[in-house]
């Protein structure tokens, strides 16, 4: 882990000194730059004290650096297409396990000729457009603005039935091995 160059960055961002850090938490400058160089662990509640004066909450300390706010600009986005009917995808997050992306279904496309079945959760917002969701033995129609979510192990599959492309918002969450 590295806490301590992320109290140091915060401490910057917010225009703090290290003398002005050790005043509001009762810690020596020695502790604290130990600290900030990660020559030194500070307890749990030596942390919750230099949250308190930074006014963050603690768990964004002990934040990863992947685990911190991803941000993908429009311009960015990765762009894909899957299955024999080249479904276009527009990958709206990269990283964790909650993915989101924008899927364009042309007229008559669907997720597959079979339903399918994976690992997670998901959950689908009809931008625009009208889409056919199954799984199992339910069925439902879903126009623009209507949502759906689902237990992914369950094979589903959407299909576009009309003759105008469907865009849906779908976020997928799955467990990432460790």
């Amino acid at each position: 882990m590295d806490i301590g160059s992320t109290i140091r960055a915060i401490r910057k961002r917010k225009k703090l000194t290290i003398p002005q850090l050790c005043e509001g938490t009762g810690l020596s400058k020695g502790f604290i730059s130990n600290v900030e160089n990660n020559k030194t662990s500070p307890s749990i509640a030596t942390l919750e004290s230099i949250a308190s004066f930074l006014k963050v909450p603690l768990p964004y300390l002990l934040l990863q650096k992947e685990q911190r706010m991803q941000v993908v600009r429009q311009a960015e986005r990765q762009h894909t297409t899957t299955g024999k009917e080249k479904l276009k995808v527009e990958h709206l997050s990269t990283q964790g396990n909650l993915r989101m992306r924008i899927v364009e279904f042309p007229p008559g496309a669907t997720t597959g000729d079979h339903p399918h079945a994976h690992e997670g959760e998901e959950c689908h917002f009809v931008l625009n457009g009208t889409v056919v969701a199954e799984q199992g033995e339910d069925s439902a129609v879903l126009e623009q603005g209507d949502s759906f979510s689902w237990n992914a192990s369950v094979p589903h599959k959407v299909t576009n039935t009309r003759d105008q492309p469907a865009l849906v918002l779908i976020a997928v969450y799955r467990e990432l091995d460790s």
